[in-house]
């Protein structure tokens, strides 16, 4: 490990892990059509071109999610105003976690972690979109 870097990756998403909820894929799925609850993925743009993303999720690049979260900022997003539940995910649930517990901390309370990530997703033959 590197001498300045304390604290591993794995420890911060253990760590968050903690202290957030996870959602199933199994019981995820019964949700994508939901209009109470908004998928947000957070992976690089890259990814969702390669992979496809969630059908009908939000794409939040991770490094503007408290930008976009946050009201005052002027790259908020209205939709993470709206009274409904988010689920976040990544490829494996790592940075989901991570971000799922900074919404959180900024005061979000109707957040949950996609446990296993896109991967699981289409593991478990859940529906999904490419981008155009």
């Amino acid at each position: 490990m590197t001498k300045n870097i304390i604290k591993s990756s794995k420890f911060l998403v253990d760590q968050a892990m903690k202290k957030i909820c996870t959602i199933s894929v199994s019981d995820a799925l019964s949700l994508c059509n939901n209009k109470n609850y908004i998928f947000i993925d957070l992976r690089d743009i890259r990814e969702l071109k390669k992979l496809g993303k969630i059908k009908n999720a939000k794409h939040v690049p991770r490094g503007m999610l408290e930008f976009w979260l946050d009201p005052k900022s002027p790259y908020y997003k209205d939709f993470f105003g709206l009274k409904v539940n988010f689920i976040f995910y990544c490829a494996s649930g790592w940075r989901s976690a991570l971000s799922t517990l900074t919404a959180q901390e900024m005061g979000l309370k109707n957040v949950l972690n996609l446990d296993g990530g896109f991967t699981m997703w289409l593991e478990q033959k859940g529906p999904f979109e490419e981008l155009i």
